[in-house]
Formats: C-alpha cells, sequence, structure tokens
C-alpha cells in the first residue's frame, strides 16, 4: 500500500487529530453529566413550585406527593400542544431574526488552520425585539394572560430538552462530512463522549453559525422572558409584584442586554474558541440558563419576599460591585486580544510570541471576570431571603463550574505556553479570588 503524502497527512492531523486526553472523567462522567444534568432541571421543575412548595427535603419527606406530582404532569409535558407551538414559533424567531434584521460582520480569533471565521452580530437587536414584544403584550393584554411560560414551565422545559439532543445528534452526525475542522478534546471515537463533548468545533449551515447562535439567543433571552412570566403569575396570585420580585427581573435583564451588547467578547471565551459543540453546550443554552438560572423568579412567583429599602439597596451594591469587575475585566482582555491596549497595561511576551496581561484586573488574579461573575450570583440569590436553600443552588454550582473552567483553562495555558505559564503564575499567583484562591 502507498504511503499517504506527508501534505495529505499533515492535513488530517490539523483537521482531526485523534484526542486522547478525556475531560469531564471520560466516558462515566459525560453519561453521568448528560443524565444528571436534565433530571436536575426537571428536579426543580417538579419538586419546587406553587403546588409542593420548595422544601430542600423534598421529596423525603414527602414522597408520596412528590410521585404523584411526577407521575400526573412528567409525561404530559412531552405532549403540551401550547409549549410545542410557543417553543417552536420562539426558536424560529430567533432563527429569522439573525438572518433578517441587520448586524455587523466581524472576524473571530485565527482558528489553529489560521482561518478566521466571521460572525454576525444582531444578538441585541433580536433580544430588543422580543423583550419590547413581551412588554407590550404584558401591557396591552395585562398580566392575568402573560402566564403562559409559568403554567407550561414543565412543557416547554421538555421541548427544549427535545431540541437539544436533536441538536447534538444532527452536529454529531454532520461533522463526518466532509473535511471539518474537530475540536481537540472531540475525536476519541466513542460516540457516547464525543457526541457529548462536542465533535467539531464551528459547525455551521452555510453563515449561520450554531454554536455561537445557541450561545447568546434562544436560551438567554428565553431567561428573562421566563422570568417576566413568573412576575405576572405572583401579580396574578398577590395582587402585586414584590421589590424581590422586580429587583430578580432587573439583574437577569441587566445581565442578558449586557451579554447582547458585548456580543464580541464571546468570541474569545473558551466555548467558542476550543469546544466543540455537543450535548453539553447544547442543553447547557437550550435547558440549563433558561429553566435553571430562572429559579429565584420562579421561588418568588409563590413565596414573595418582601426586602425593604435597605435590603434592596445592599443586594444592589454586589451586584453593583460584582457587575464591575466582571465587565470592565472582559473588556480588558477582549481589547488586548483585538490589538488594543487603551489603558496601557503591563504584559509578557512568551516564547511564542503571545503576549499575557500581567496588570488591570488580570494582574489580580487570572480570572477577574469569574469573580465579578460569582459576586452577582450571590445578588440573585439573595434576594430570596432565607426562607428555602433551594434558590441558592445557582451560587453553589456557579461555583463549581468556574473553578472547573478555571482548571481547564489553567491546564491548556501550561500545555500552550510552557515554562512561560510558570512564570506568568508567580506574577499572577491567585486564580479567582485574590489572596484566598
Amino acid at each position: 500500500m502507498t504511503a499517504a503524502p506527508a501534505s495529505q497527512t499533515t492535513a488530517k492531523d490539523v483537521l482531526a487529530p485523534r484526542t486522547t486526553e478525556l475531560e469531564f472523567g471520560g466516558f462515566a462522567g459525560a453519561l453521568f453529566i448528560s443524565t444528571t444534568v436534565p433530571l436536575t432541571a426537571y428536579y426543580f421543575a417538579l419538586g419546587c413550585n406553587d403546588v409542593l412548595g420548595c422544601a430542600l427535603s423534598l421529596p423525603v419527606s414527602n414522597t408520596d406527593a412528590f410521585v404523584d406530582y411526577v407521575r400526573e404532569n412528567l409525561a404530559t409535558s412531552f405532549t403540551d400542544g401550547t409549549a410545542w407551538a410557543f417553543y417552536t414559533g420562539w426558536y424560529l424567531y430567533c432563527v429569522l431574526a439573525w438572518y433578517i434584521l441587520p448586524g455587523k460582520w466581524v472576524k473571530g480569533l485565527p482558528l489553529r488552520t489560521g482561518r478566521q471565521l466571521e460572525y454576525k452580530t444582531n444578538a441585541l437587536a433580536t433580544g430588543l425585539v422580543a423583550l419590547a414584544a413581551a412588554v407590550g403584550y404584558i401591557i396591552v393584554y395585562g398580566p392575568a394572560s402573560s402566564t403562559i411560560l409559568y403554567d407550561h414551565w414543565l412543557g416547554l422545559l421538555s421541548v427544549a430538552l427535545v431540541n437539544s439532543i436533536a441538536q447534538a445528534l444532527y452536529v454529531y452526525v454532520a461533522s463526518f462530512s466532509g473535511h471539518k475542522l474537530l475540536a481537540l478534546g472531540g475525536n476519541t471515537g466513542n460516540v457516547v463522549y464525543d457526541w457529548f463533548i462536542g465533535r467539531e468545533l464551528n459547525p455551521r449551515i452555510g453563515l449561520f453559525d450554531i454554536k455561537t447562535f445557541n450561545e447568546l439567543r434562544p436560551g438567554l433571552i428565553l431567561w428573562v422572558l421566563v422570568d417576566a412570566s413568573c412576575a405576572c403569575w405572583q401579580h396574578t396570585q398577590f395582587g402585586y409584584v414584590s421589590d424581590s420580585m422586580w429587583l430578580v427581573l432587573f439583574f437577569h435583564t441587566w445581565y442578558v442586554v449586557d451579554s447582547l451588547l458585548h456580543e464580541e467578547t464571546i468570541f474569545s471565551q473558551m466555548d467558542i474558541t476550543t469546544d466543540g459543540f455537543g450535548f453539553m453546550l447544547s442543553v447547557g443554552d437550550l435547558v440549563w440558563v433558561p429553566f435553571t438560572y430562572s429559579l429565584q423568579a420562579r421561588y418568588l412567583a409563590f413565596e414573595p419576599v418582601h426586602l425593604g429599602a435597605i435590603g434592596v439597596l445592599a443586594i444592589m451594591a454586589v451586584q453593583l460591585i460584582g457587575y464591575y469587575i466582571f465587565r470592565t475585566a472582559n473588556v480588558e482582555k477582549n481589547d488586548f486580544r483585538q490589538g488594543h491596549n487603551p489603558k496601557n497595561l503591563q504584559f509578557m511576551t512568551t516564547s511564542t510570541g503571545r503576549k499575557l496581561l500581567v496588570s488591570g484586573w488580570w494582574g489580580v488574579s487570572r480570572h477577574p471576570n469569574y469573580l465579578g461573575d460569582w459576586l452577582m450570583a450571590w445578588a440573585w440569590c439573595l434576594t430570596c431571603g432565607f426562607g428555602s436553600p433551594i434558590p441558592y443552588f445557582y451560587v453553589v454550582y456557579f461555583a463549581i463550574l468556574l473553578v472547573h473552567r478555571q482548571l481547564r483553562d489553567d491546564e491548556a495555558c501550561k500545555k500552550k505556553y510552557g515554562a512561560d505559564w510558570d512564570t506568568y503564575c508567580k506574577r499572577v499567583p491567585y486564580r479567582i479570588i485574590p489572596y484566598i484562591y
């Protein structure tokens, strides 16, 4: 047999190198996460609601009521016609908005092939049109007619899960056609692991980038719409919207609109530059974000908390500090990666010619944006008071997520920069929280 030309071998190695190091515990970890993430989302939907309350001990202390509720609602959630109609229409709107609404085309970071993909950035326009329509509907028809997302929460969760599974299957199968650029961590040959982690780095249909589209549009914007529906349900039941609910709605809307406004910053994040698009990102974007990040609003819908002026101001201070750190740190990083340095920040140059920031927020810790993000998570959870630990799930989960991301990023940087990374770590010793971690 004649050996393949060296150029062909090199091209294959660049596009589809075999993955040798597994993350998330390998096959067993991928299977575990693929199972527990949907189950956790269902647990909060089925075990934290206006019928059963929101006790940490559920279902242990109230097994019969929990089992009955699951039997009555879980199976029918997959055949909820209203949920299917709304979610299908919502997702189609997001796709059409990407095509129709004006937006700037920007280049992402260079891929390992040297190519730079272009992305259409109109997520903000997509979100503002949707939010304006939602506010207009509530004003015209009233809160009592605007509880559809709360009323069909379980059905929408099930439809979103079906969508996330279908997309993960599609991109996995499509990754075998043509000469696709695969993610370095997604080509193990194990079907379950590769389907979970994402085999193709940038799955696209023409210029439509599936990964970045799902990152900022259908699930993220839906999160705010779900929150608004929870506020309407609270008003319908109690005749008012509590200050805590207004605060949650404000914080979450602020976070989402700010993310949409700074759409270009995601092109330098690990999700986009390193990870393939598989079930992990698909279920995270489409299910986890809208239906677990809105847990505080769901809880407050049936358990109103009254914070008072001092409580509101204290929680607002936590939010503002977190946001300031999060946003300014991300802007510093994105500007620097795009070749700009308006603050004249100090940096060190590695042997590969790459530059690492060692001043500004990035001289305080290696991941200052994570610290800001986590502080905001605390602000969101504190709005719920201390009547139940369930709304605080988000801040605990988020801490685990951020530490895991930090470990992944540090490991990747160690491989990329070698001894230079050790030098950098001595100059910036703290990973996320200065003087603590």
